[in-house]
């Protein structure tokens, strides 16, 4: 696990070089520290998806698990999960129609297995997401999920700056 975090650690300090955000502070929050929104720039959603991919499989590949390639299909089930996420105001797995992760991927015409699903309601960057899923037991096992060869990965961002993240496994 300290590996883990030390090569998560890595990719943090290089994804600062260029993150894709533009950086806007939003005054004192309730703790009364300033709190920085993260906003994701106009025409940066392949960075962003890249750099996930990226660290993704760095994480994998230090774990033993193959690496996995974006998915069109998925990374559109993302899309529709992240967007109705911030509809319906709570990071949850069912969509407001009351589908499943397996039905909005079969939706997007995924016709492998689904083998699950990552949420975030977040102003953290996409890294700090992955960063903390990666403490976490169960979104850990997604990401490392040996049967995986393809992911999807999207989200949704309010005026507000807040995020929702959806990432979802497949093969």
């Amino acid at each position: 696990m300290r590996f883990f975090s030390l090569l998560l650690a890595g990719f943090l300090v290089l994804a600062a070089c260029d993150s894709g955000y533009d950086t806007q502070s939003t005054g004192a929050s309730a703790s009364g520290l300033s709190t920085k929104v993260y906003r994701i720039r106009q025409g940066d959603t392949s960075k962003v998806q890249y750099r996930m991919l990226d660290s993704v499989n760095a994480l994998r590949t230090a774990a033993g698990a193959a690496p996995v390639k974006l998915d069109a299909r998925l990374t559109a089930a993302s899309a529709t999960h992240s967007r109705d996420m911030s509809v319906q105001n709570r990071p949850w797995h069912f969509g407001s129609d009351g589908s499943s992760p397996l039905d909005r991927v079969q939706r997007a015409g995924y016709d492998r297995d689904m083998l699950g699903e990552n949420i975030s309601e977040t102003y953290e960057t996409e890294l700090e997401t992955l960063a903390a899923w990666m403490e976490e037991p169960g979104t850990r096992a997604v990401i490392l999920e040996k049967r995986a060869t393809d992911m999807g990965f999207a989200w949704f961002q309010e005026p507000n700056g807040k995020i929702w993240w959806t990432l979802i496994m497949g093969g």
